[in-house]
């Protein structure tokens, strides 16, 4: 007996180091899974929060503080509640089932699931034009080379990440350390404005004014297409889930909306600095012209830095949530599926290059990711009641309300905005 649990501990101590965890934790009485499984779940929930952070996100950021002044905040905050009210219901779901958001959908309705990869991946692929492009912007900031050479370098930086063998570890390091890497230069650029942090934090409760089109992009910004299910996901694949998994499940959904937050907050608070003062922002680029402001060619820079980051943490995001959708469907991709991410970001770098950014298909594909969000999340709260998918799970009342509320207001701005825009989308 003492042999065997001798040779089983050391089976484990072997593992152990194959995760990059020495020894003397045993002697400390330390748990390399424990330590592992955080990761895990740190990763999660930063690869939601940096798919979150690109291009776009700097943008309307920056486009609504110089809009609503002070009383964006207010937006911020509803838009984290929503946020949050998404996040739970999906991840939670994905979790007790086990299962994938478009196998979900085809249990709740047979062909659903192809329906709503179809739409995650052509808006994944999309969107991931806009953030090769960005991160070749990026580039260019911060070394004055072309952009379309940057973003070329960028995609390369990408792919790399999925060519080593634990592509979903070195995932979800490369997703934390550009997170914390954002957010500190926000942070430094924030106080360098000098931003009415008082008249911010009271308006945020009792706004002036609002814009409830400005809540819905934001939503959809932060938690729609696939970006919904990017930690979801993540999760799944490392194994944790079932309802026993729950409160880690909540911690790290809760923790990915944090993150994208917080960053939020300062570029709001950086911004806010800027137009206090009284300062023009720039129309062609808005958040480069917030940090130029507020801290010179320094702030500049920093931009660069901040914008490389977004974008090539949101490329990874996409490209890995979007094949996430389409692997259940063939064995082949599932099989190969380092390789389909990589070609994934191929394309969409191919397209960048050869056409720079597509107006046209980044507008429709805007429109497609305000309508992705309350079907994908209906179909979710379908599939908490039905024993098929979750067994006798039993989900949170409030968490169902909550969602219900979200998918209305959701498809409607989504269909009001399609219906008013339609001529300029083809």
């Amino acid at each position: 007996m003492e042999h065997t649990l001798l040779n089983l501990l050391k089976k484990s101590e072997k593992n152990c180091r194959k995760q990059g965890f020495r020894s003397k934790q045993y002697k400390k009485g330390g748990n390399c899974m424990k330590e592992n499984r955080l990761s895990v779940l740190m990763g999660a929930a930063f690869l939601m929060a940096t798919s979150a952070i690109g291009p776009g996100f700097l943008t309307q950021t920056t486009y609504y503080t110089e809009t609503l002044a002070a009383s964006f905040g207010f937006v911020i905050l509803i838009t984290i509640i929503l946020d949050i009210g998404v996040q739970l219901n999906v991840w939670r779901i994905i979790a007790v089932s086990e299962k994938r958001a478009q196998d979900i959908a085809n249990l709740v309705f047979p062909g659903l699931g192809v329906f709503v990869a179809v739409l995650i991946v052509f808006g994944g692929l999309a969107f991931n034009i806009g953030n090769i492009g960005g991160a070749g912007l990026g580039f260019n900031v911060l070394f004055g080379i072309d952009q379309k050479l940057g973003a070329i370098i960028a995609a390369a930086i990408a792919i790399a990440v999925f060519v080593v063998k634990e592509a979903g570890k070195l995932m979800d390091k490369f997703a934390q350390i550009m997170g914390f890497l954002m957010i500190l230069l926000t942070i430094y650029v924030a106080f360098s404005s000098s931003p009415p942090v008082g008249e911010a934090i009271s308006k945020t409760f009792v706004p002036e004014k609002t814009d409830f089109i400005a809540i819905i992009t934001l939503v959809g910004g932060t938690v729609g297409g696939y970006i919904t299910f990017a930690g979801g996901h993540r999760l799944l694949e490392a194994g944790i889930k079932g309802r026993q998994s729950l409160p880690q499940v909540t911690q790290s959904a809760v923790t990915g909306i944090a993150v994208a937050s917080l960053m939020r907050i300062f570029l709001f608070l950086a911004s806010l600095g800027i137009v206090a003062q009284g300062l023009a922002i720039s129309k062609d680029n808005p958040p480069a012209s917030v940090f130029q402001h507020a801290a010179g060619d320094l702030g500049y820079k920093f931009f660069g830095v901040v914008l490389l980051a977004a974008a090539i943490t949101s490329v990874i995001g996409a490209a890995y949530t979007s094949v996430s959708f389409i692997q259940t469907f063939s064995s082949t991709i599932l099989k190969y599926q380092k390789a389909t991410i990589i070609a994934f970001i191929l394309i969409s770098t191919i397209v960048f290059v050869a056409l720079g950014n597509p107006v046209q298909l980044l507008l429709l594909a805007g429109a497609l990711n305000g309508l992705i969000l309350p079907i994908t999340l209906a179909v979710m709260l379908i599939a908490a009641y039905k024993k098929t998918v979750v067994g006798d799970y039993k989900h949170p009342a409030a968490l169902t309300v909550f969602g219900v509320i979200i998918v209305v207001l959701m498809a409607g701005m989504s269909i009001y905005t399609i219906a008013t825009n339609f001529s300029k989308l083809f």
